[in-house]
């Protein structure tokens, strides 16, 4: 039943309403020039049935079971972070908002042995926000407001943490970003998860969701550096947005185009 109100949803926001139609096509030619007009209209086509799935299955979080968590979600491959968590290390972890990262976020607390950290933006309304924080927190994640990421990193949650950053918002300050090419275009990049692994001395793990079939995601991880002060400025972001757009040219499908990812332009003072 979830996944025909999808289907039917996707009728209505991809060829009745059109929601952000011209800003999800304007980003796929900009970042795929080399594409032809059909290969973009078919990324943007199967991005809305996906999109209209994340949706849907966002609405289910809420009341989710456990069970069905365990069979929808695996973290493949974790001897890495498992390694660290023995060692007593706290890790940073960055990724993109790729394929279901509200599965990520309710199944990720389960997987790993870090107490995970969730760094988000409140809601406005706080009556929602209240709901997502009970929603995503249900299952081991403890979610930190972005004013509150120095006091959670230096705060002792009594076992090694895990704190998750999105590396790919558009920064609200162009000037104080990191600059870099992503996707073919000139895109200002949030510093914070690489100010922190270094000012902390934590160690940097990508982390990637991918979808399997309808429902069912699984993620993968990769070490970006577990020396994070012997790498060079903005080598840490400038990896991490590699894998990403990596990840996104193999399946662009399953990016949020929606995004108004480059409404910034570099200027002199950046």
């Amino acid at each position: 039943m979830l996944y025909w109100l999808s289907d039917f949803a996707f009728f209505m926001m991809y060829h009745v309403i059109g929601y952000r139609k011209k800003i999800v096509l304007n980003n796929i030619k900009n970042a795929f020039p080399e594409k032809t007009e059909k290969e973009h209209l078919y990324i943007a086509k199967a991005f809305y049935k996906h999109f209209c799935d994340l949706v849907l299955e966002g609405l289910k979080g809420f009341t989710i079971s456990k069970k069905q968590i365990n069979q929808r979600f695996k973290m493949l491959d974790t001897q890495i972070v498992d390694d660290l968590y023995k060692k007593g290390k706290d890790v940073v972890f960055v990724g993109g908002h790729y394929n279901n990262w509200e599965m990520l976020a309710l199944g990720i607390g389960m997987e790993l042995n870090h107490k995970m950290v969730g760094i988000y933006k409140p809601l406005s309304n706080t009556f929602f926000d209240e709901k997502m924080r009970i929603s995503r927190e249900r299952f081991g994640l403890v979610l930190c407001p972005m004013k509150r990421v120095k006091n959670y990193m230096e705060e002792d949650l009594g076992e090694p943490k895990g704190v998750i950053f999105a590396i790919d918002q558009s920064p609200s300050n162009s000037k104080r970003a990191l600059w870099m090419n992503f996707l073919n275009q000139d895109t200002a990049m949030f510093y914070g998860a690489e100010k922190y692994a270094k000012d902390f001395d934590v160690p940097v793990v990508y982390a990637v969701i991918n979808k399997v079939k309808r429902g069912h995601y699984e993620a993968t991880m990769k070490l970006i550096t577990d020396k994070p002060n012997e790498t060079e400025y903005g080598e840490i972001i400038k990896i991490a947005h590699q894998y990403l757009e990596e990840d996104i040219r193999k399946a662009p499908q399953y990016w949020l185009w929606t995004h108004r990812r480059w409404k910034h332009k570099r200027d002199a003072s950046a």
